[in-house]
């Protein structure tokens, strides 16, 4: 149940979304970036930014019942969602973990799209095992010197700062030797590549560090003490868009049962029963959604459950598009570019995207060792020497 504020606080912000809507962007990716940032800094300028964000940040602190329903009304409203993947990764761990400095000179700034802000963890050989990474930093002086490669990273080509895990330990140091720096995208010695995906699009980027130099005060937290942060932004990254992808997939599950309907396909009792199995699934992702965000509220940290989101939604959402490239059968495959696509290919494009869902953010299998260990507190698995022994016991 919502309170009489909730509800007015949907109606000025529905209101909002409406009067200020940026239209349809436009296709040049160029104009299209600007768009959207145009957008991130009309959101902040009117007060309507960071939800969850503490007020002295620029954020608007809401409610848990007004959390809600703001991802509600954004989903409804189909405006751009914030550009780069800071806001719900490094954001929180800046807030907790950050000098006064440093949350001045990053927080508003990230807020407003006026910096974009990147993820730097993956490698070609530290993925979910992202312990073994081995992208160096050498002290010197006041600064660090920077050398490696990172691999898969989100709207990378957009970036102006990249936050990224390095090594300051020995290579064989692992969690005990992995430091949070925050560095510049258009520093030298950066170089990013983009990469093509089977969408055909460049959605991930590769970056490359030659010799680049960062600045000692741009390291979040101790040197050589970086994993306890990567825990936090981890399970910061699963829960942010719990609860807006849960209302996404309520909107594109309706938009797919419309479509069924309009193509007389919904009759078979075998599409209508795994229309009603998606539909359960999507009911169980928002009341999961909302635990998470609760967790958030009141203990400050998402916890292993944000592992449940994780696996619930990118379990479903591939579910969800093989059903409907299924149903349509050969119009289905038929994608992008073509003047025969259904809907412009978007189910197809659907299909091939979400092939990845289980790997980013976290293998399907690291989110269930995840759930088993920490949640379910079922015996560790003793072929992992990494896990701390103090965890083993409890």
């Amino acid at each position: 149940m919502t309170s009489e504020a909730d509800e007015e606080f949907r109606r000025r912000f529905r209101a909002f979304l409406r009067e200020r809507h940026p239209g349809r962007g436009p296709k040049a990716p160029d104009e299209r970036l600007a768009w959207q940032r145009a957008w991130q800094a009309t959101m902040y300028d009117h007060g309507f930014a960071g939800p969850g964000w503490p007020v002295e940040h620029g954020g608007m602190d809401l409610s848990f019942a007004k959390q809600v329903i703001y991802q509600e009304e954004l989903t409804r409203a189909r405006v751009p969602r914030p550009l780069g993947t800071g806001q719900g990764i490094v954001a929180p761990i800046i807030v907790r973990y950050g000098t006064e400095d440093q949350k001045r000179r990053w927080l508003r700034p990230m807020l407003r799209g006026d910096e974009i802000w990147v993820q730097g963890y993956s490698e070609p050989g530290a993925g979910s095992d992202l312990e073994n990474l081995s992208t160096a930093a050498r002290r010197e002086g006041d600064e660090y010197v920077v050398n490696g490669q990172k691999v898969w990273t989100t709207q990378g080509a957009w970036g102006d700062v990249i936050f990224a895990l390095v090594r300051t330990g020995s290579r064989e140091s692992r969690r005990d030797g992995i430091s949070y720096l925050m560095i510049d995208a258009h520093a030298p010695g950066v170089e990013v590549r983009r990469l093509r995906d089977i969408t055909g699009g460049h959605a991930f980027s590769e970056i490359y560090f030659d010799d680049v130099r960062v600045p000692v005060s741009d390291r979040i937290g101790e040197e050589n003490g970086g994993w306890p942060l990567v825990r936090t932004s981890l399970g910061h990254e699963r829960a942010a868009g719990a609860m807006n992808q849960a209302a996404t997939y309520r909107r594109v599950l309706d938009e797919l049962i419309e479509l069924l309907r309009e193509r007389d396909l919904g009759r078979d009792p075998l599409v209508r029963d795994r229309l009603a199995s998606l539909d359960v699934e999507v009911r169980i992702m928002r009341y999961n959604a909302a635990r998470v965000i609760s967790d958030i509220m009141t203990r400050g940290e998402p916890g292993p459950a944000s592992s449940v989101s994780r696996l619930l939604i990118t379990a479903f959402e591939q579910r969800l598009h093989e059903f409907a490239v299924d149903v349509l059968g050969p119009a289905g495959l038929v994608g992008r570019g073509s003047g025969h696509a259904v809907q412009r290919g978007r189910w197809l494009y659907g299909f091939l995207r979400t092939r990845a869902s289980t790997i980013g953010a976290g293998t399907a299998e690291i989110q269930r060792n995840t759930i088993a260990e920490q949640v379910l507190r079922l015996p560790y698995e003793p072929g992992m020497p990494s896990r701390d022994p103090a965890e083993r016991r409890r």
